[in-house]
């Protein structure tokens, strides 16, 4: 394989460090940015800068947002809580744009294989904000896979005894697959037939 000039290949080895980036993709990218303009690499990297800089996590559900608060929970009813894996997956169930709750971000879900409890991810913190917003309804929208489900089941048996309405997404979504790939018809199916645990 031929080799590039160091400036060219720490640029395709970092293009080539982002999630599902290989090196013909990352090469790719590299050209992109070597045959625009010097404004269009100044507003790349710029852009990249901010987000780091401005970015941060929402103090009430987890989300990414430049404010204290994210705009879901300042503006949302908590009466129904949609629990996520980690704040991407908020992105794809607002797809579905017949969901009007908040969520909240476990970040990670149970795993013993990975030394993963109940208490490495934010469960107490959903548990207080179950009680602080009156909420009635939570669904698991957890990947359906042996953490996630194992995950629902866990928080499902802390929440009975609550009297709070426990939901899982419906089986529109395939076993084993990630929720980020899911397009928005089969969220909303899988929303709308989301079933009781």
């Amino acid at each position: 394989m031929a080799k590039f000039d160091e400036p060219i290949e720490r640029l395709i080895e970092y293009f080539r460090s982002l999630p599902g980036v290989g090196y013909k993709t990352a090469q790719r990218y590299a050209y992109s940015i070597i045959e625009g303009s010097e404004e269009r690499a100044h507003n790349f990297a710029h852009a990249i800068i901010e987000v780091k800089n401005k970015i941060g996590i929402c103090k009430k559900c987890g989300n990414y947002t430049d404010k204290e608060v994210c705009e879901i929970c300042e503006k949302r009813d908590g009466k129904i809580i949609c629990v996520v894996k980690e704040p991407k997956d908020i992105l794809s169930m607002e797809k579905i744009k017949n969901y009007d709750g908040v969520y909240h971000v476990l970040f990670g879900l149970i795993s013993p294989l990975n030394n993963k409890g109940p208490n490495d991810i934010k469960i107490k913190e959903l548990l207080q904000r179950i009680n602080e917003l009156g909420t009635k309804e939570v669904i698991m929208a957890t990947d359906p896979d042996v953490e996630g489900d194992a995950t629902a089941m866990y928080i499902s048996k802390l929440l009975k005894p609550m009297g709070i309405k426990v939901t899982r997404l419906a089986q529109g979504i395939s076993m084993g697959s990630d929720l980020e790939y899911a397009d928005e018809i089969t969220l909303s199916k899988a929303m709308e037939g989301r079933v009781e645990i």
